[in-house]
């Protein structure tokens, strides 16, 4: 694997590797644009099957965190890290405290937060060592950001319907989601208040048999990605939509929380267009939580932060009609998040030379 041309590849600035011995403890931040600001991005602990794979898991999420932060309008930039976990071993406070004193090392050029695999109380366990962690269940460190992340992906969900020309109405309408966990299943009950009907899979039967029983939803019979509905929302991993799924695809609408939902962004977002099926693009769409994360962070106020949340539905329009002359949903996102970025990356230049 040559690390440097992989970082060239997609423009990303840093790569570190860490490993604490007390602990065990094998860690990577990946940072992958400080143009606009200092970097959020989650933390994700998982037994990954090599270094090579959490080295482009690491790499993956962070560029997309760049672009979620300059789609929903954020003064930051776009970083991600990985615990390499072993297989079944449950995290430990000994551990949530070197993963913060390794995030403590970036001085807040890096901030954390939650992510798969790790959950309020290890954010909060960092949080020991770091003032630069976000997501812990302390006030102070925002809270749980799923509820965000589910009502802006449901305000992109609005737009994906106007686009079509559909009435904005949920009533009669389909919704299948795949992973009920944190947003997933809150995304499934803003859509079940609205009116809808909740077909759902998830791989942990615990949080299935929660949907099932607080919510009314109907299990999926087989593959969800076969499964007729007016809107498909990928709620779990990353990487679902690839070839074999998006030629299954009965649906007009995919627009879900999880990150990174096209397997090759660039051929199967073209692939989903091909197929007739609107696609929400994830970084877009799921930009909620960190928005509520990255505002209290900067000093937003509610209200502020509320907005930004409702206007995912605005940006969602903006670039869905951007994506009519673009080959797919995917490609016209990336083209805005990067005028975003290059906008701020000029002011900095003008900046930088009126100080001098």
């Amino acid at each position: 694997m040559k690390l440097f041309e992989l970082l060239a590849d997609h423009g990303h600035e840093r790569l570190a590797f860490h490993h604490d011995e007390a602990t065990g403890l094998r860690s990577i931040i990946a940072i992958h644009s400080t143009v606009l600001g200092n970097a959020l991005g989650g933390t994700r602990r998982w037994a990954y099957t090599d270094e090579a794979e959490a080295i482009r898991d690491v790499l993956r999420l962070s560029e997309g965190m760049t672009y979620k932060a300059a789609a929903a309008d954020l003064p930051m930039g776009g970083a991600k890290s990985v615990i390499l976990a072993k297989p079944g071993a449950a995290a430990t406070e000994a551990e949530g405290r070197a993963m913060g004193r390794f995030v403590d090392t970036f001085s807040g050029t890096y901030i954390a937060a939650e992510d798969v695999g790790v959950t309020p109380q290890f954010v909060d366990w960092m949080a020991t060592e770091t003032n630069h962690v976000m997501g812990g269940d302390s006030v102070s460190h925002g809270g749980d950001p799923s509820p965000f992340t589910a009502q802006g992906c449901f305000n992109a969900m609005k737009a994906c319907l106007k686009h079509l020309g559909k009435k904005v109405d949920f009533a009669g309408m389909t919704v299948a989601v795949q992973g009920v966990g944190a947003t997933g299943f809150r995304l499934a009950k803003l859509c079940k208040e609205a009116g809808a009907t909740i077909v759902a899979s998830d791989t942990n039967n615990a949080n299935l048999e929660k949907a099932v029983k607080e919510l009314g939803v109907t299990v999926a019979d087989g593959n969800i990605f076969n499964t007729k509905c007016d809107i498909l929302a990928p709620c779990a991993l990353g990487a679902v939509l690839d070839e074999r799924t998006i030629a299954n695809l009965k649906c007009s609408i995919v627009c879900g929380t999880a990150n990174n939902q096209l397997a090759h962004p660039i051929d199967d977002g073209a692939r989903v267009k091909a197929a007739g099926v609107l696609y929400g693009p994830d970084f877009v769409v799921n930009a909620g939580g960190l928005i509520r994360l990255a505002g209290l962070y900067i000093g937003l106020t509610e209200a502020q932060i509320n907005q930004k949340i409702d206007h995912i539905e605005q940006t969602t329009t903006a670039v869905l009609k951007e994506a009519n002359s673009l080959p797919s949903a995917y490609e016209a996102a990336v083209s805005y998040a990067k005028r975003r970025i290059e906008h701020g990356r000029t002011n900095r230049k003008t900046a930088t030379a009126a100080a001098r």
